[in-house]
């Protein structure tokens, strides 16, 4: 992928709004607007932030006589506080990022964003591959980023190969065809053949360990549950397993095509990687 989100969910994040710097509305409250301040005629609006609540959106909505392009107006134009500090901006529908202080952009580019598609994990349950609205921070930053596949992108892939999926945990071993058999040594999870000889398996996305009609799933902290390159060159960690990273797909750029993180070409997240300070927030919208 340019792989995504180690993590992934289904289902909204809290909604949440700050106007004129009166009106908060948060994740733990049923706080709403207790202002009639219009967002159409108003220009001290600091920040309209919200994340996929309909019916909270709706109610700021009819509130304050804002359309949904006005709403999205406001989050470009406005600026992060009073000081100006820098801040980033994400379109999903634009597949855009702006990384502005106050109203000056100092950069921006193309990004891809979360793919919108469903994958059923069974028992009723669901994953939906969708970048989450709202606002979030900037809490590390990396080089080099190491991605560890969570279980979704196993069940991806064997739903794409028509395979079965095996989890292989340390201390098994799964005999294979040809007599040898499969386990982990260490951090490695390899192929020990009759006479003791061990080889280790070497994966990548999409190319993954099959054995007797499935895909093997290797345990957390092996070497085979870690892919170098897929995140690109940095990373920009949001919490909850999203981010802004590199990829090896720069193709995608531009298209809802990611499992949920933000996705851009490698100079951008380099660029970006040298101008944005941990700490600063995201507006995604």
């Amino acid at each position: 992928m340019s792989r995504e989100r180690g993590f992934f969910f289904s289902g909204g994040r809290a909604a949440w709004a700050l106007i004129g710097g009166v009106v908060i509305v948060t994740a733990g409250s049923a706080l709403l607007f207790q202002s009639t301040v219009s967002a159409r005629y108003e220009r001290d609006v600091s920040r309209m932030v919200f994340n996929d609540n309909l019916g909270l959106l709706d109610d700021i909505m009819r509130r304050v006589g804002a359309s949904t392009d006005t709403l999205k107006q406001i989050l470009v134009d406005s600026t992060e506080s009073a000081d100006s500090l820098p801040y980033i901006v994400v379109s999903i529908a634009d597949h855009r990022l702006w990384y502005k202080r106050g109203d000056q952009i100092l950069y921006t580019t193309q990004v891809a964003t979360g793919s919108g598609k469903v994958l059923d994990k069974g028992v009723g349950n669901k994953w939906k591959f969708e970048t989450p609205r709202g606002r979030l921070v900037v809490e590390s930053k990396e080089t080099e980023p190491v991605w560890v596949p969570p279980e979704w992108h196993y069940v991806e892939q064997a739903k794409k190969k028509k395979l079965g999926l095996l989890r292989l945990v340390r201390g098994q071993t799964l005999k294979i065809a040809d007599g040898s058999v499969i386990t982990v040594a260490g951090n490695e999870v390899v192929r020990r053949s009759a006479d003791g000889q061990e080889m280790p398996f070497d994966v990548t996305d999409g190319r993954e360990i099959v054995a007797n009609g499935n895909i093997i799933v290797p345990p957390f902290g092996t070497t085979q549950r870690k892919y170098t390159g897929v995140l690109g060159t940095n990373r920009l960690n949001l919490g909850d397993g999203y981010a802004l990273h590199g990829t090896n797909q720069p193709n995608s750029i531009g298209t809802s095509v990611s499992h949920g993180c933000v996705r851009l070409r490698n100079e951008d997240i380099e660029t970006l990687y040298q101008m944005v300070p941990v700490g600063t927030p995201v507006y995604i919208y």
